[in-house]
């Protein structure tokens, strides 16, 4: 890891860059239709794939609607709504916790602060800066695993802290590219730099990750 900022800021722009051409269209994989359904998908993802959270979402949507439905029935209904998405006993917890706290503090509505989000029961700066970025578009960057993995394969941390290397691109990119950078790293972490066979040979940024397995 190099010692020089500017030279740092330099080369994340250009992966950023060269990312961007490669994902145009990179998003959020949740699948959602206002800030209430993110925040339940992204609270459900958690130790859980995307597509499969998206397979129970498509039934869960239609039939909890907004927070006050989530409160209507027993934890064990909701238990069996979301089983499959793994940790469903504590993700109901966290479900029920935080639709109460949007209920009695924000008449139901998911708050457009990324500090108020993070207030929310079950809700961490991973899932405030999914929801931020992706529903509000307020500049966030979320630290999934894929992040963590490639920001450390590029050599821009050497650590697993979600919180410290959240900072540390905050530091190194440009506001602009906040939001979208953490659905760059996502999608090539998925399609190219998988963690058990990284595909170098097809990797876009290669020549600026000091990892990269061509010689």
């Amino acid at each position: 890891m190099t010692d020089n900022l500017e030279e740092e800021k330099k080369r994340i722009k250009k992966i950023i860059e060269l990312l961007l051409k490669e994902y145009p269209n990179a998003k959020t994989a949740l699948n959602y239709s206002n800030p209430f359904q993110l925040l339940i998908a992204t609270i459900l993802s958690a130790q859980c794939t995307d597509e499969r959270v998206n397979l129970v979402t498509k039934d869960l949507f239609k039939k909890y609607k907004k927070p006050q439905d989530f409160l209507s029935v027993p934890p064990e209904e909701i238990e069996k709504d979301i089983y499959s998405t793994g940790f469903y006993k504590q993700k109901t917890k966290s479900i029920i916790k935080c639709c109460s706290e949007l209920v009695e503090k924000y008449k139901g509505k998911v708050p457009d602060d990324f500090d108020e989000l993070v207030k929310l029961p079950g809700v961490g700066r991973k899932t405030a800066s999914v929801v931020a970025g992706n529903a509000f578009n307020i500049p966030s960057i979320a630290v999934d695993t894929h992040v963590t993995r490639l920001t450390n394969l590029l050599g821009f941390v050497d650590t697993s802290d979600p919180i410290k290397i959240e900072f540390k691109l905050k530091e190194l990119l440009p506001e602009k590219y906040w939001i979208v950078s953490s659905n760059l790293f996502i999608n090539h972490g998925r399609k190219v730099c998988i963690a058990r066979r990284p595909k170098c040979a097809e990797c876009v940024i290669c020549k600026y990750c000091p990892s990269c397995k061509i010689t």
